[in-house]
């Protein structure tokens, strides 16, 4: 469990970043001339840098290496409480350095643009934005990206870190049953994947509802 009160470290005024993009490896080389001021990468702690960012106009970049996965496995790095703290400080940076410009683009890029960077941009929304619900920060996500699918883990972390008890979590619980209903081969991939659990989460999803 966190300590009380550590939350409230993480939160931030809106800021001025009228871009926001999710993308995966392959799609790298797409937005090399839209002007991206602000990168967060996250990669496999073995995976080499992109050589693609050699042909982005300078920008302010942060990596982060860990493996997107949910349950323990030898050799596994999963997501841990002081990578959610890095996306955050991330945050909290952009904020400051936006106060001093116009506008700006963030791009988050993970392997496949669908589940550590759109838990990302889920936590980064919902740190911009307090006020704003789980459920139009989940449905904001899914616009940028639509094939979302949010790490959970991830999401836990950054629920808590956010003081947002437990809402953050219910709502990716939704955006999971969401994407099920429309995609309904997700449901084997997933489980294929090690990531079972959340399709059990989709599922309580649709049931409550």
């Amino acid at each position: 469990m966190l300590q009380p009160g550590r939350e409230a470290v993480f939160s931030m005024k809106p800021v001025s970043i009228s871009l926001l993009t999710i993308c995966g490896l392959e799609e790298l080389e797409h937005h090399s001339a839209r002007s991206v001021t602000h990168v967060l990468s996250i990669l496999d702690p073995e995976w080499p840098d992109p050589q693609a960012f050699a042909g982005y106009d300078p920008h302010h970049r942060t990596i982060l290496r860990f493996h997107d996965a949910i349950e323990p496995v030898p050799g596994v790095i999963l997501p841990q409480l002081g990578h959610v703290e890095a996306i955050l400080g991330f945050g909290r940076a952009l904020g400051h350095d936006a106060e001093a410009r116009d506008e700006g683009h963030l791009l988050v890029h993970c392997h496949a643009g669908i589940s550590r960077s759109t838990a990302a941009m889920a936590m980064i929304l919902a740190q911009v934005y307090p006020d704003e619900d789980e459920e139009g920060i989940f449905r904001r996500l899914q616009e940028i990206r639509p094939q979302a699918w949010p790490n959970s883990i991830m999401v836990g972390f950054a629920d808590e870190l956010l003081g947002r008890r437990g809402r953050m979590v219910e709502a990716m619980r939704r955006l999971y049953a969401r994407q099920l209903a429309a995609r309904p081969h997700l449901a084997d991939t997933m489980r294929g994947i090690g990531r079972g659990r959340e399709v059990e989460m989709a599922r309580e999803a649709r049931t409550a509802a």
